[in-house]
């Protein structure tokens, strides 16, 4: 995962669990799940209450953003066959933290 900080001053603690990340041990996001054939852009955010929500529209304050990479797929075998959709490469997905305050 390519990390990026986007600002001076402390960050939200995360981890990355396989294909998912956890924010501050409260919110989950399933980055294989959320792969499309274009390039998907997540805004996580603090809303007016404190609270992780994704969306900027919720959200108050940045707190992370997540671009992941438009899906690769095989080339088939033969031809006809259909194409299959290779897993996630979480050292594509870039990671943009802002500062939290």
């Amino acid at each position: 995962m390519i990390v990026i900080e986007k600002n001076e001053g402390p960050k939200i603690p995360y981890e990355v669990m396989g294909k998912k990340i956890c924010f501050d041990d409260d919110l989950t996001i399933n980055l294989s799940k959320r792969q499309r054939d274009d390039e998907e852009h997540i805004d996580v955010c603090f809303d007016r209450d404190g609270e992780l929500v994704i969306g900027a529209a919720a959200g108050r304050a940045y707190v992370a953003e997540i671009d992941i990479p438009p899906k690769q797929y095989s080339e088939p075998e033969n031809e006809g066959d259909p194409r299959e959709a290779l897993p996630l490469d979480m050292d594509t997905v870039t990671l943009t933290l802002w500062a939290i305050v």
